[in-house]
């Protein structure tokens, strides 16, 4: 089983009323969310730690887990208020404004950590869950617990704004848990954010030399490639209209994860040595699983059988 750990929260989508009024729609979202329900559409079998509210909104992300078939077992329930985040969109690109003070997720403690059973061969990790404290050092505390003897993976996710005036100690963070991680996902910019310009396989082979064993990199419309020690290993984007970005990378996220899990690579000696057409059955996987995300509004990751 699949573990994703990290933030859940309402996005408010920009909407139009029928009375033409501009205004927002809540609906369960979140980068680990998107990913964990993404596993659990795509097949996978899926399972979510998060600190989740009592309250209405979280009673909305709880009911939507169990509807995408996530294991909701691991959920640590609190009566602090549900994170919200309101998006803006410009040309389907999207921009966020979090309210995450004093909220479940966000104070999320070391104490409330699960004890994992071994079905759980792999986690994930990533999003603005790893910004703020506690719940950041909470989820580095549980990566740090089980990178010895389980499959983790992170995909930092990087939100410039939401982390203004904090970069030190968060990319002080995010090297440790990279450091420790078997695979890594990185945007295009977020790799650029974090090693500088330059050629992207030259920097993913600079995050190899830390430690992981492959690195995932999306390049947008230019598809997507596998880097490890020796391969490199690109797919074409699917073409189709956009309507928003919100939940791409989380969609492809899963899909690799869920190929990975297909084809018995996702366990500590599996992940050493990938063979060329599982990285590149992943790739696919990851591209046109987030291609049907694209394609409709919000973070609406597609049923295997939408594929």
């Amino acid at each position: 089983m699949i573990l994703s750990c990290g933030e859940a929260l309402i996005d408010m989508l920009p909407r139009t009323s029928t009375e033409g009024e501009s205004c927002f729609a809540p609906y369960a979202g979140g980068a680990v969310f998107n990913t964990a329900i993404a596993l659990g559409r795509l097949g996978a079998p899926s399972a979510f730690f998060s600190g989740v509210s009592n309250d209405m909104l979280g009673e909305i992300l709880a009911d939507t887990l169990a509807a995408s078939k996530v294991d909701t077992r691991y959920l640590a329930r609190s009566d602090r208020p549900t994170t919200v985040a309101f998006v803006k969109l410009v040309n389907g690109q999207a921009t966020y404004a979090f309210y995450d003070e004093a909220t479940a997720g966000r104070m999320l403690s070391k104490d409330q950590l699960p004890t994992l059973p071994d079905s759980i061969s792999t986690l994930f990790l990533g999003g603005i869950s790893l910004v703020n404290d506690p719940a950041a050092s909470t989820y580095e505390a549980l990566q740090a617990r089980e990178s010895g003897t389980r499959v983790t993976m992170i995909d930092p996710n990087i939100r410039p704004g939401f982390i203004a005036g904090k970069e030190a100690e968060y990319r002080a963070r995010i090297e440790r848990m990279i450091a420790r991680a078997d695979i890594v996902k990185l945007s295009d910019e977020d790799l650029h954010w974090l090693e500088g310009q330059g050629d992207l396989t030259a920097l993913a082979r600079g995050i190899l030399a830390r430690g992981p064993k492959v690195v995932f990199i999306t390049e947008g419309a230019n598809g997507a490639r596998a880097v490890t020690a020796t391969q490199d290993i690109s797919v074409a984007a699917q073409r189709v209209t956009v309507v928003d970005t919100v939940g791409a990378g989380d969609t492809f996220n899963a899909g690799v994860l869920a190929a990975l899990h297909q084809a018995g690579a996702l366990t500590k000696a599996g992940i050493t040595a990938i063979p060329d057409a599982t990285l590149t059955a992943a790739l696919t996987l990851g591209t046109r699983a987030a291609a049907v995300t694209v394609s409709r509004a919000g973070a609406n990751p597609p049923w295997a059988a939408e594929l």
